[in-house]
C-alpha cells in the first residue's frame, strides 16, 4: 500500500493519521466559455478541538470586463467521509470525487451548487524509482510538514454544473487536478499553474517555497511544464537552480536553469480572494488565491528559444 500511495497520490494518504493533519484535493474545471472557473477543494481536518470534513468552493466568473472572485466552505462532519483502498475516491455527505466524475450537490444561505461532471483523459506527470511523484525521493520521507502531489496536469471535461440555478457548460472544457496532505502550508511560497494556452497539450505547474527540514528551512522548488507530450522537470532534486526571483506584489518573475534547458516565467494574479488553509491540522489560516491570472513562458535549450506561450485563467497564489 505504502508504493501504491507514493506512485498515486490522489489515493488518501491519512488512513492512520489521528490528529493535527489535514489532506485535500484541488480540483480546477474552466467552463466551455471560459467565463467560469470553479475549484472544489474536498478535503478532512483531524485536529483535536474541531475534527470535521469539508468542501471548499471557488469561483471565478467574468461580468462584462470585471472578473468577480466568491468562496464558500461547506463543512460536514468528519464521519461524512469516505474513500476506498481499492480505487480512488473521495465522498464527502452526497459529494462524489474521482478521476473520472464529480458529483455536486451542496447547499447554504448564500448559494446552491448541483451536476455531475465527467471527466476522461487524465494526464498524470511521469513518474520512476527515484521520483514516484512530484516530490522526487522527498516523496519517501515520513517526517516532511507538507506533501504535494500533482494527479492530472490536464484533463477534458463534460457535464453541466448548476449555480443558484444557472447551468454552466463544461462541454469540451478542461481541468486540472492536485493536492496537499501533512500538517501545515509553507510559511512563505508561490504557486502557479496553468492548462490553457494556444498549444493545446501545454500545460504548467510551479511551487517554490520555504520548506521546513531537520530543524532548519530550504528553498523547494518544483516546476513541471508539459508541451507536446514532452516533460520539462524543473526541481530541487534534479539539481535544478532558480538563477533569479522577483515578487512584486501581484506579479512574480522566475528564470529556472537545469543542464541545457533555461525556464523563464513571468506570471500576474490580477484578482484574489481568501481561502481557508492549514496550520496543525486546523483550517484557521488564511491563504490568497486566483483563478484570473496569466503566465508567460519562455524555454530554452542552450541559448536556442524551443517554446514561447502564454496561459490563461491561472490559478496563482503568492505568499510571502
Amino acid at each position: 500500500m505504502f508504493v501504491k500511495k507514493l506512485i498515486h497520490p490522489e489515493y488518501f494518504q491519512g488512513n492512520h493519521q489521528k490528529k493535527n493533519y489535514f489532506e485535500g484535493w484541488y480540483y480546477k474545471l474552466v467552463s466551455e466559455d471560459q467565463k467560469h472557473t470553479i475549484a472544489f477543494i474536498p478535503g478532512i481536518s483531524l485536529n483535536p478541538k474541531d475534527a470535521h470534513a469539508f468542501i471548499q468552493v471557488f469561483i471565478s466568473s467574468k461580468e462584462h470586463l470585471e472578473t468577480k472572485l466568491k468562496s464558500y466552505y461547506f463543512k460536514f462532519p468528519k464521519e461524512d467521509f469516505h474513500y476506498s483502498h481499492d480505487r480512488f475516491f473521495v465522498s464527502i455527505g452526497t459529494n462524489y470525487f474521482s478521476l473520472d466524475k464529480i458529483s455536486i450537490d451542496l447547499k447554504s444561505d448564500q448559494i446552491k451548487l448541483y451536476g455531475t461532471i465527467q471527466l476522461d483523459q487524465i494526464t498524470p506527470i511521469k513518474s520512476s524509482i527515484l521520483s514516484p511523484n512530484i516530490m522526487g525521493f522527498f516523496g519517501y520521507l515520513g517526517f516532511m510538514e507538507c506533501y504535494h502531489g500533482v494527479i492530472s496536469m490536464s484533463h477534458t471535461l463534460d457535464g453541466i454544473l448548476l449555480i443558484n440555478q444557472v447551468p454552466i457548460s463544461f462541454h469540451h472544457a478542461k481541468g486540472y487536478i492536485e493536492k496537499d496532505w501533512g500538517k501545515s502550508f509553507p510559511r512563505a511560497y508561490v504557486w502557479l499553474q496553468s492548462n490553457h494556452f494556444k498549444d493545446e497539450s501545454t500545460s504548467i505547474m510551479f511551487s517554490y517555497a520555504d520548506i521546513p527540514f531537520l530543524g532548519f528551512y530550504f528553498k523547494g522548488l518544483i516546476a513541471n511544464l508539459r508541451y507536446r507530450d514532452k516533460e520539462y522537470r524543473f526541481a530541487t532534486y534534479n539539481h535544478s537552480r532558480v538563477k533569479k526571483e522577483l515578487i512584486q506584489d501581484h506579479k512574480v518573475q522566475y528564470i529556472l536553469k537545469k543542464g541545457l534547458y533555461t525556464l523563464e516565467i513571468e506570471a500576474e494574479s490580477t484578482t484574489s480572494i481568501g481561502l481557508a488553509s492549514p496550520r496543525n491540522g486546523m483550517m484557521v489560516e488564511q491563504i490568497k488565491e486566483g483563478l484570473s491570472g496569466w503566465i508567460h513562458l519562455k524555454l530554452y535549450r542552450k541559448k536556442t528559444l524551443i517554446f514561447e506561450d502564454t496561459g490563461y485563467h491561472a490559478g496563482i497564489e503568492i505568499m510571502k
